[in-house]
């Protein structure tokens, strides 16, 4: 009985142990075919020799629930992995820290970076906020702690692995926003907006600043919003608000259900409209009651 070798495609012999062109040892099993050509010529960086594709991962779709609030992630329609990343954690009764970080697709493992970055700002966030901190002052070591997770990531011969950032401390009656890059936070309510403003320059997604070792001194913006109704604080990768970049698109789209499956139908939505980039979403619900008894809604940013 003749086969081929899995990985080097050389005719074998039913008996023999070794592939006498590659060496592979025929009892093991055999590599991952690529997802795109089927060669079983992936390498160790996750690119196909054969075709040059990058593989999926497992990360290809996530979901994620904490306290009421909800986040999904997914890598779109266009690109073969995800690079974006999200956290969820609780910081005390009442007190919600949500992040989403998206990796910069020119950079060496950018999904590594996101991922570093989300979940190290959201664990630092809700230590400082348990230890008596300020949401801006926690928020703000947040960020200089992810900075220095995605700069010490880089490899000496190769281009800096970097992401951009955004997250937000949701507690009873107000919330602290920060971020660095075009990741954006939004207020869907009564008066939606736009909470964030982009480092990019205008009308381009060309990044004036971002998370990385290339990136120089990082100095986040933070503020923090009042407000006197309900409503949701919503952040997103470009993914999502490339679509739907307005305040009041957003709230349209977003059905008045539990988070998670607004989060769902918002990455549905992208996907539909294109999913031309990875794309995450991360509902926080703030306030209670009926939105049409609110007289005030829209975010206030605080002045101290």
């Amino acid at each position: 009985m003749v086969s081929a070798c899995p990985v080097c495609g050389t005719r074998v012999l039913a008996g023999e142990a070794f592939c006498e062109q590659c060496g592979h040892d025929l009892a093991a099993p055999g590599p991952t075919p690529c997802t795109a050509c089927g060669a079983a010529r992936v390498g160790a960086d996750g690119y196909c020799e054969n075709c040059g594709m990058l593989q999926p991962t497992g990360r290809d779709h996530v979901e994620v629930e904490l306290d009421g609030s909800a986040g999904a992630s997914d890598r779109g329609r266009r690109h073969s992995r995800n690079e974006d990343a999200m956290a969820l954690t609780a910081a005390g009764p009442g007190t919600v820290v949500g992040v989403v970080c998206d990796g910069v697709s020119t950079s060496p493992r950018p999904d590594e970076a996101s991922q570093a970055a989300a979940d190290v700002a959201a664990a630092a966030i809700a230590k400082r906020l348990a230890e008596g901190e300020g949401a801006e002052a926690a928020t703000r070591e947040g960020v200089r702690l992810a900075a220095a997770a995605v700069a010490a990531a880089a490899r000496a011969g190769e281009d800096a692995p970097a992401c951009t950032y955004v997250s937000a401390v949701v507690s009873a009656r107000q919330v602290t926003v920060g971020w660095v890059g075009d990741s954006r936070a939004y207020w869907l309510g009564a008066q939606s907006a736009l909470l964030t403003r982009d480092d990019a320059t205008p009308g381009t997604h060309m990044l004036t600043a971002w998370l990385g070792a290339d990136a120089g001194e990082v100095v986040p913006h933070v503020t923090t919003f009042t407000t006197d109704g309900p409503g949701i604080v919503l952040l997103c990768s470009d993914g999502l608000w490339n679509y739907y970049p307005e305040p009041e698109d957003l709230a349209a789209a977003a059905p008045q259900d539990a988070p998670l499956a607004t989060a769902r139908r918002l990455v549905r939505l992208a996907n539909q409209a294109g999913g031309h980039d990875n794309i995450t979403v991360v509902v926080i619900p703030f306030g209670q009651g009926d939105r049409a008894d609110t007289t005030v809604a829209f975010p206030k940013e605080r002045s101290d």
